[in-house]
């Protein structure tokens, strides 16, 4: 699935619930907020080898997979909402970032 197609079923979605009413900057940006917090509540407490074992566990993939969508879901809602193009947000702050940190003074360290 596209991009485009995904966005045109996000409001398709949200237009047949009539949900318009409710995704304001604030109320969007807060689901966000609530669904990158259960991803982090998945792997809460485990140590770096665990995450990466449970990764391998089909019921907490499915589990991860859902609250990225979510996220994704959300984060599309909140750009459509605000008239923010997102291709061209992420070419811009890619280009941003490439200035900040740059290749040969960033390369395999943080």
């Amino acid at each position: 699935m596209n991009y485009e197609k995904i966005n045109n079923e996000i409001k398709k979605f949200v237009e047949e619930r009539d949900w318009d009413q409710f995704h304001s900057p604030k109320n969007l940006s807060m689901a966000l907020s609530v669904e990158a917090s259960e991803l982090v509540e998945l792997f809460q407490w485990l140590e770096n080898e665990e995450a990466e074992q449970m990764m391998k566990n089909n019921d907490f993939r499915s589990k991860t997979i859902d609250e990225i969508a979510d996220i994704l879901l959300y984060v599309i809602a909140f750009a459509n909402r605000n008239d923010i193009d997102i291709s061209k947000a992420i070419k811009q702050k890619i280009k941003k970032n490439k200035k900040k940190y740059p290749s040969d003074k960033f390369k395999g360290r943080f």
